[in-house]
């Protein structure tokens, strides 16, 4: 689909990757049955107690070996567990990997592999359909914009030009929802950080344009696709990890595109040329400006209806991989721009593919939820998932195109905890760390903010590098791989906002989420926890 999240930074084709840390081990030694590192400082400049504790340390041998190949944090996760007294954290995201599980979605099973890494909360959204509940604020947008084009866009026989489909499944195949599209295998939106993968070959779609080519090889010229969408994202009040898109798609043929011009019968849509920033390389520069001008102005008339008359808008040329030329449109809103939805011209390669090699089209997306949160003045994305009574039927409206503002339910007071923990020395996304927030604190999270990083000083060893020289040979091999391990190291603090909807939260319970988190992102994610 060709659509911005809500909102999202133009053209954002990768996301920051996990830091890379030298991958190191850990020695550690068991004394009186409690787990401590080899820590230098206990040693003293004596080097009959330095040797003293080599030789403790030799009668553990086969159990430092054992710990070399075992982070340090993965190690220590169970005595800090231990310490806080909490309950066993049973793991949110789907099982992984293991041979002959299955996943059932929506009536069909799917096998898991490697790739699986959907969590018990989002797999609770699928199937909610929002869009389609009668007098919810999203539903109320995508039956204006319904109206909009049954009213504007008549076919020959008085019928609805374009078709609408609400109601396809929003399970995918990764080559609907990528190669279809013509998005290169290497691209990063491809990225298990950025989606929600039953398996290596099926998942949840991150926009509704994984349908176009389904759509156009079934013979369609003009529909609206509107669905759910899923992506992994940061946690705020503007983003959430589900939201619903709405997608138009219309082709021409050569006849439809030129008639009503004069001499249109001597004009192509396609010819041999030259790609460049503003035209395909088969696309005629008559045929690119007629399709770009419709498209401009069809959007523009749908914002308007939308919007009022009046509206001050400007288009953003960016990219997208399934259109060239590409548009953002925004518009000035109450004083601000703000970007509403995108579009193009779809890349005739896609349209070719799809059996329409006689026709030239154009495509755009938006999403909902912006636009409600514009239109309506709701300032949180969690809301639009609220039963609660007070918030519904304010858009009980006997008009669809009755202007409403949302009136707050109250403002209950935000709560905020820290939390703090190394990081391992691979494998860690930020954006892992926020599905796991998302998960255990659900709605009750308002925003994730990462707000300090720390690395560990390389010569913070330096004294004990010295007071360790009289180590025998293969040890201190041992104690460099140790110290490895605790040098070079980054910390992460996150601050944590909790604001419930509807009531105001109580210590007891945030602190007993906050809690469930810091044992979770030891269990799962490998982080040493400085809590």
């Amino acid at each position: 689909m060709i659509s911005t999240r809500e909102p999202t930074p133009r053209n954002c084709e990768s996301r920051r990757e996990p830091p890379h840390c030298f991958h190191s081990s850990c020695i550690i030694f068991h004394s009186h049955q409690q787990c401590f590192g080899f820590q230098f400082h206990h040693l003293r400049a004596s080097a009959s107690r330095s040797f003293a504790m080599v030789c403790s340390a030799l009668s553990r041998v086969a159990h430092a070996h054992i710990c070399l190949v075992r982070r340090a944090s993965h190690v220590c996760r169970g005595h800090q567990h231990r310490a806080w007294g909490s309950r066993p954290i049973t793991s949110d995201f789907a099982a992984s990997g293991a041979p002959g599980s299955v996943l059932e979605l929506l009536g069909k099973s799917y096998p898991q592999d490697d790739h699986t890494n959907l969590t018990r909360k989002v797999l609770s959204k699928v199937g909610r359909n929002l869009y389609n509940q009668h007098h919810h604020p999203l539903w109320l947008i995508k039956e204006r914009v319904k109206e909009h084009f049954y009213k504007q866009y008549v076919g020959r026989f008085g019928t609805p030009l374009f078709s609408v489909y609400d109601d396809l499944s929003p399970v995918v195949t990764t080559w609907q929802n990528f190669d279809s599209l013509l998005i290169p295998a290497d691209h990063p939106s491809r990225k298990k950080g950025d989606n929600y993968y039953l398996n290596r070959t099926h998942m949840l779609r991150a926009h509704t344009s994984a349908h176009q080519w389904d759509l156009l090889h079934a013979g369609l010229d003009a529909f609206l696709v509107v669905g759910d969408v899923y992506r992994r994202d940061q946690i705020d009040t503007q983003h959430y990890p589900v939201f619903h898109q709405l997608e138009g798609v219309r082709l021409f043929s050569k006849h439809e595109l030129f008639a009503g011009i004069k001499d249109g019968e001597s004009l192509r849509l396609f010819e041999h040329g030259s790609r460049s920033a503003h035209k395909q390389e088969t696309h005629s520069m008559e045929a690119l400006k007629l399709i770009e001008f419709d498209l401009k102005q069809t959007l523009s008339r749908l914002v308007a209806h939308l919007f009022g008359d009046g509206l001050e808008t400007r288009w953003v040329d960016c990219y997208f991989p399934f259109t060239h030329p590409s548009f953002e449109m925004e518009i000035n809103f109450r004083g601000e721009w703000l970007e509403v939805l995108g579009c193009g011209v779809m890349e005739q390669q896609l349209v070719n593919s799809a059996g329409a090699q006689d026709r030239i089209g154009w495509a755009f997306g938006l999403g909902l939820e912006r636009l409600a949160m514009i239109l309506y003045d709701i300032p949180d994305i969690r809301l639009f998932w609220s039963e609660d009574e007070r918030f519904l039927k304010q858009f009980r409206l006997s008009d669809i195109n009755q202007k409403v503002s949302f009136q707050p339910l109250s403002k209950y007071p935000a709560m905020t905890n820290d939390i703090s923990f190394w990081l391992p020395s691979e494998n860690y996304a930020e954006i892992d760390f926020y599905d796991l927030v998302r998960n255990i604190g659900g709605d009750l999270v308002e925003k994730v903010d990462l707000i300090d990083k720390f690395e560990h000083p390389k010569d913070l060893w330096k004294k004990h590098q010295e007071a360790a020289a009289a180590v025998v040979a293969w040890v201190e091999a041992v104690v460099s791989a140790f110290q490895s391990s605790r040098t070079h190291r980054t910390s992460h603090c996150y601050r944590i906002t909790y604001r419930h909807m509807e009531r105001t939260l109580s210590q007891r319970e945030v602190s007993h989420v906050h809690r469930d988190i810091q044992a979770a992102a030891v269990q799962q994610l490998g982080v040493e926890g400085r809590f």
